[in-house]
């Protein structure tokens, strides 16, 4: 087991950011910036109810994930085009490999488009493409999680897999994201069996807002591999030890369960709580451009809002390379750069 040396608290940030890390719950469109929203309108024709970027951006004040839903789904509207999903993942990408992301688990909502007329080839090949030149010319290794929607349909849920059936060979698991509160996990059992009969990866979010009893629904019902925020774990002591035991990763978003009122003060986040716990901890950033930082501003606040050591960043790095649907050597060239990482810090420490 690596032991993992002493950072002072003052270089504690400058680690965070420098560190190797996958990001394996990132949902795609949440990652349009006001600007480019403005951008793709422009291009594409559209008008947007609001006069100017600052405009839009202060429209980003959430009480609860349905709030922040309605404003996420209506910037969504401007992505029509198979360049407009490209540019939109090109510049994720980008952003990502500056925070040293070496792999990214990439989360799309097709309902979302083909409700609107978008066909699943625009969007799945636009995505792609932007993954395939971003692993050419930056090194980043990035895969697409196709999600359903969990307020509407098992049907819709269906008919969206059969869309996406010809494209099958890029896409790597499904999930399952949007409106938690009233949709349990079990009303898309019949989906996820199929999905696994398919050879996909599952994954599916679990007690962000909902109960400990969405996240053992996700997992006996759906029988996920990972669970997608999870922090509603901590009051189920079960449900905590199984976690444990199985190793079943939480993909954790700080400041989104801060921005979403799942914790009104980052402070009081149990990201401490699930690490000390013998969880396989993760941090991501889900919906960046709406909750106010990407992956390693989300390192760097929960560290300093909850006291966390160098000892959790290691941790919380070797979880998110063992947590993702990589290969086993590329997750350990992966954890080897972690251990470089830390070990180059320390000496000029």
């Amino acid at each position: 087991m690596f032991k993992v040396p002493p950072v002072s608290a003052e270089r504690l940030p400058g680690l965070l950011r420098a560190m190797p890390k996958a990001e394996l719950h990132i949902h795609i469109e949440g990652t349009l910036e006001p600007e480019m929203i403005f951008a793709l309108a422009q291009r594409n024709g559209l008008r947007l109810p609001y006069a100017s970027v600052q405009e839009l951006r202060s429209a980003y004040a959430f009480s609860n994930l349905q709030s922040f839903l309605d404003v996420y789904y209506a910037g969504a509207s401007v992505l029509l085009h198979e360049q407009d999903f490209y540019d939109l993942a090109r510049a994720y990408l980008a952003r990502a490999a500056r925070d040293k992301v070496l792999h990214a688990e990439i989360f799309f909502d097709p309902q979302t488009h083909t409700a609107r007329g978008v066909a699943m080839e625009t969007v799945v090949n636009g995505l792609h493409r932007a993954c395939a030149d971003a692993r050419t010319e930056s090194g980043i290794s990035a895969a697409l999680i196709l999600c359903f929607l969990r307020h509407l349909s098992e049907a819709s849920a269906f008919e969206t897999l059969e869309q996406a059936g010809p494209l099958r060979d890029r896409i790597v698991g499904v999930g399952l994201d949007s409106s938690e509160q009233g949709h349990p996990p079990e009303k898309f059992a019949r989906v996820f069996a199929r999905c696994r009969e398919l050879g996909l990866r599952l994954v599916a979010h679990a007690g962000e807002e909902g109960p400990p009893a969405y996240i053992w629904g996700a997992l006996d019902a759906l029988k996920v591999e990972r669970i997608d925020h999870g922090v509603q774990a901590v009051h189920d002591a079960a449900l905590m030890r199984r976690l444990a035991q199985e190793r079943i990763a939480l993909t954790v978003c700080p400041l989104s369960n801060h921005r979403l009122r799942v914790f009104p003060e980052l402070a009081q986040h149990n990201l401490r709580q699930l690490l000390d716990a013998g969880l396989a901890a993760t941090v991501n950033s889900d919906d960046p451009a709406y909750f106010g930082g990407y992956v390693n501003e989300n390192f760097t606040q929960v560290f300093a809002a909850t006291g966390l050591t160098v000892r959790h960043a290691y941790q919380l790095a070797f979880n998110s390379f063992e947590a993702s649907f990589a290969g086993t050597a590329e997750k350990r060239a992966w954890e080897h750069q972690l251990k470089e990482s830390f070990e180059r810090f320390v000496e000029h420490d």
